[in-house]
């Protein structure tokens, strides 16, 4: 009996793990196609364009048939670098806060509040920031319009405060309490210990985050057309924040719907979408290699 017994929960476990083998499969699968449905779109675009011309290129005007990325990769990486210091800068003290310093009630009002705001559509986020940010922006700077790349980084630095604090909170309550109770024995202050411990304890969770979250804020799209402005090209100066802009994302949702199939403008937003693909990709592997290499410097947790 024990034996038959035995002898099934073997076929039990080769049967999940067959699953689960199955379902990681699957999943590389579907991204090699994802990766050839756009690599063979978007291939008429770097043979009639060129690929310097469409990835340098200066100026994005499909009525005229010229497309070239620059002013979209100009105002995306505004947009991205603008957003990301806003959403570390409230971000990480807010999770340090919930975790270290915040009472039991306090953080049970808190922790789920921060957790619905994260669930919040970005389709919502993006019409508050049209009839509010947008708007204020506008009247404030004496701007013509307050769309602008200052108004999409504003919005998508607010927007994903809620998913970066959460992460970094488990994170930084993933740390073991010996390591805390240890340090603050010694005579630390709490601080200290929040700074010279818990945080370099902590770090691999912190930096995946902060990494993940450049993924997000480039890959939002919804939230950025309504406010960025739309409008493919380079700001004038380089950093000049309140002029108006187009990032990948913008123009891709904002193009594609009235573009004829099979043309080059097709072809090209093709290429768009496979150059944000590639960055995406990119930044998901760095941010293994650098959680890797700071969990085995300071055993992260």
């Amino acid at each position: 009996m024990l034996r038959g017994g035995g002898t099934a929960r073997r076929y039990g476990d080769k049967a999940v793990e067959a699953f689960f083998f199955f379902t990681a499969i699957t999943s590389i699968i579907i991204m090699a196609l994802i990766f050839y449905f756009l690599i063979r779109e978007s291939v008429p675009a770097f043979y009639e364009v060129g690929p310097v011309h469409l990835l340098l290129g200066n100026k994005w005007h499909s009525p005229g048939g010229i497309f070239g990325m620059m002013p979209l990769i100009t105002s995306t990486l505004l947009v991205t670098a603008l957003a990301l210091v806003i959403n570390i800068l409230i971000g990480l003290p807010l999770a340090i806060y919930l975790s270290e310093l915040a009472s039991p009630l306090g953080r049970e009002i808190l922790k789920p509040a921060i957790e619905l705001l994260a669930g919040v559509p970005s389709i919502v986020y993006g019409f508050l920031g049209v009839l509010v940010l947008v708007s204020y922006l506008g009247s404030t700077f004496d701007m013509l319009t307050g769309r602008s790349i200052l108004a999409a980084a504003v919005l998508l630095g607010v927007m994903f405060i809620p998913a970066l604090a959460t992460i970094c909170e488990d994170s930084l309550r993933a740390v073991p309490k010996e390591f805390k109770e240890g340090s603050l024995a010694l005579g630390a202050t709490e601080w200290q210990t929040v700074r010279n411990v818990t945080l370099p304890a902590a770090s691999s969770g912190i930096i995946a985050a902060v990494i993940l979250n450049v993924g997000r804020i480039i890959g939002e799209t919804m939230a950025a057309l309504l406010v960025v402005g739309n409008i493919a090209r380079s700001p004038s100066p380089l950093f000049d924040v309140f002029d108006r802009g187009a990032t990948f994302t913008s123009v891709i949702a904002g193009e594609m719907g009235e573009v004829a199939h099979g043309s080059l403008h097709y072809s090209s937003l093709f290429a768009v979408g496979l150059v944000l693909l590639v960055i995406v990709t990119i930044l998901n592997i760095t941010s293994e290699i650098i959680r890797a290499r700071i969990q085995k410097k300071f055993g992260g947790y």
